[in-house]
């Protein structure tokens, strides 16, 4: 699975770096780092939306620490399993 995290002026400003620490530190935790390549990316599109996120070739919209946990469980984590 590859995951890109825009890194972006929009989406830093709205928070992409903590989302990129999220991301990897969930990663980590769940020993997903031979099953997911993260990357960073600049502008997706949707850039008023918040912090988009690409998994394979369907981007997210609006990624931030609260929305994380429920992203990374459906989006990560139940297509890791």
């Amino acid at each position: 699975m590859k995951v890109m995290i825009c890194i972006g002026s929009s989406c830093h400003i709205k928070g992409s770096r903590q989302v990129v620490e999220l991301m990897q530190n969930a990663v980590r935790e769940h020993h997903l780092e031979d099953q997911v390549e993260l990357g960073g990316t600049f502008c997706l599109g949707n850039c008023q939306q918040g912090v988009c996120v690409q998994v394979d070739d369907v981007k997210h919209t609006g990624i931030n620490s609260e929305t994380f946990p429920s992203f990374f469980e459906t989006e990560i984590l139940a297509k890791c399993r």
